[in-house]
């Protein structure tokens, strides 16, 4: 049975404080474990106009309280710019705020400029990069789940907290074969980041993560995910309209330009004006963007292709009511917990 799930970039629009948004996330995320969606995870970006989300462990923190039975995470951590230990000991904290119900997923991407990531790393060097499998290795090992790559003697010396009363879930995300290959031979879940809509071959990735899975003490059996960007709205026309936002901010990424979320209003005169032909078509918007039933229909036919065990769905549109509307339907549609009442 598929478990669907929510990934929250808590985006900020050109009305909205940090505070604001991060309001309206929490109010998002209790919406969502109310529905009896699976899974609420934000992701790490730096330097943005338009994402409040820069430090996933202090937003859940925040984010959870309030909520009953939802797991929370990150989707993900860039480990390169952080310590393993300092992460664990994050996670750690939250197991403890809301346990058996915390993940840590984690990528190796920078989230963000390269001027910004030298400052958050220091250590631009090719070795930071090439150290991230040992680094997830550390990290996993912090939490109690030791891996047999790696020397148990560290974490008789070191440990994460006091007590981890459950291990958190570690998943590895990625949008390219590397990522599947490595959480399969390290035996951890993968979530493949199909919602940025590269060109990416969500199929490939899952196939190549299930070839080259190798059983571990935490996971016996391959454990795959696959993301969507989804706005669900009346018809196909006004999806497009409200989609028009998500369009400016992949076009605004591309170009290194990116500023708040705009109105629809706004990204329409935007779109009139745009000088990058080139880049305009390639800045598509959401993945899956009409009624209901056919975004649904469209996204369980992701799940088909991918054999995926679960689908974790970012609702875009420029306010609150926009993303909660489609997270509503969407949950009627897949025969979600109170959405079916």
């Amino acid at each position: 049975m598929t478990v669907f799930s929510v990934l929250d970039l808590i985006p900020l629009n050109a009305t909205q404080t940090p505070k604001e948004a991060l309001d309206d996330s929490h109010a998002l995320v209790q919406r969502a474990d109310a529905l009896g969606y699976g899974r609420y995870w934000v992701a790490e970006h730096h330097n943005s106009g338009a994402i409040a989300s820069t430090a996933p462990a202090v937003a859940l923190a925040y984010l959870g309280t309030g909520t009953e039975r939802i797991r929370l995470g990150s989707g993900g951590v860039m480990l390169p710019n952080h310590s393993p230990l300092v992460i664990a000991e994050q996670f750690a904290l939250l197991e403890a705020m809301y346990p058996g119900r915390i993940d840590v997923g984690l990528g190796r991407a920078p989230g963000t400029d390269p001027i910004t990531a030298r400052a958050l790393r220091r250590d631009m060097s090719r070795e930071t990069v090439d150290r991230y499998p040992s680094d997830v290795l550390e990290l996993a090992g912090y939490l109690g789940d030791v891996h047999e790559q790696v020397d148990p003697e560290l974490f008789k010396k070191l440990r994460a907290a006091a007590e981890v009363p459950n291990t958190p879930e570690i998943w590895l995300l990625g949008s390219s074969l590397y990522s599947a290959e490595l959480a399969g031979v390290l035996g951890m879940a993968y979530s493949y980041a199909n919602h940025f809509a590269m060109n990416g071959n969500p199929v490939q990735a899952l196939d190549h993560y299930r070839e080259n899975f190798r059983p571990s003490a935490a996971l016996a059996e391959p454990k795959a995910m696959v993301s969507a960007s989804v706005l669900v709205a009346d018809s196909i026309e006004e999806g497009r309209r409200l989609d028009l936002p998500t369009r400016v901010f992949k076009y605004q990424l591309f170009a290194g330009e990116i500023g708040p979320t705009l109105t629809p209003e706004d990204a329409k005169t935007f779109s009139e004006r745009v000088v990058n032909g080139d880049l305009w078509k390639r800045a598509a918007g959401s993945q899956h963007v009409g009624p209901a039933d056919l975004v649904a229909d469209g996204l369980k036919r992701l799940v088909q292709i991918t054999g995926a065990d679960e689908l974790i769905m970012q609702p875009n549109g420029y306010d609150f009511a926009t993303r909660e509307h489609s997270l509503v339907e969407l949950a009627r549609e897949f025969g979600l917990g109170s959405a079916t009442e």
